[in-house]
């Protein structure tokens, strides 16, 4: 019999897993050489939910070795965490094919 292959738990957005931790958003995976960084630094209520108003967008490297002053490749503020996850697809796949 063929063995199934076993799905990583999780959420992922557009092939890379997505992380959470308070208000911060991992994207990608510590395996490649860049991962993307979302902090929510504002938000507000709508209804019973908050909804994020703006959003910091890092590129970074994963090397452990360097300071995280030093990680950091590009960075931007988004006005909503839709806006932030788009530049952040466009900026992980673009860096993950070494065309930065």
């Amino acid at each position: 019999m063929a063995e199934k292959k076993e799905q990583a738990s999780g959420l992922t957005y557009k092939g890379h897993p997505l992380r959470r931790v308070d208000n911060l958003i991992y994207y990608g995976t510590m395996a490649e050489k860049y991962i993307i960084l979302m902090q929510v630094l504002d938000k507000k209520k709508v209804q019973d939910l908050d909804v994020a108003t703006k959003v910091s967008v890092q590129l970074q490297l994963t090397d452990p070795d360097l300071k995280s002053r030093d990680r950091v490749i590009k960075k931007s503020e988004k006005e909503s965490l839709y806006e932030a996850m788009d530049i952040s697809a466009i900026w992980l796949e673009r860096a993950l094919a070494g065309k930065l």
